[in-house]
């Protein structure tokens, strides 16, 4: 029998990647930065872009799964970790880097079910 959530993982790579040619073709763009809760708390469009497509594309996929995105909950959403399927994003891991023109950033995202 195949992986039950084989399909999610496969999903969260090609969206990564995705997102990934996203953040390289950002980092040669000038960039609007905003701050969160601080002066070292950033947030660009990139990462708010970013976070929104990887939302959207698993909503068309996997409709019942829940959410917890790094710029949502700082935007004000719940972050509410339950048994469901949970996918777990931050758009730009490495954003100090990335507002600095250093390419040492990631595309994170993490799948939990049953909170594991």
């Amino acid at each position: 029998m195949a992986d039950l959530w084989q399909e999610a993982m496969d999903q969260a790579e090609v969206l990564a990647r995705k997102a990934g040619a996203m953040v390289r073709a950002a980092l040669q763009d000038d960039m609007k930065v905003m701050m969160k809760s601080s002066s070292v708390d950033l947030v660009t469009q990139t990462d708010q872009e970013v976070e929104k497509l990887i939302i959207q594309s698993v909503k068309e996929q996997f409709p019942t799964h829940r959410f917890i995105g790094e710029e949502s909950v700082a935007a004000g959403e719940s972050c509410i970790l339950t048994d469901s399927p949970t996918w777990i994003i931050d758009p730009v891991d490495g954003t100090t880097n990335f507002v600095h023109g250093f390419p040492f950033v990631a595309v994170s995202i993490g799948f939990a079910v049953n909170k594991q």
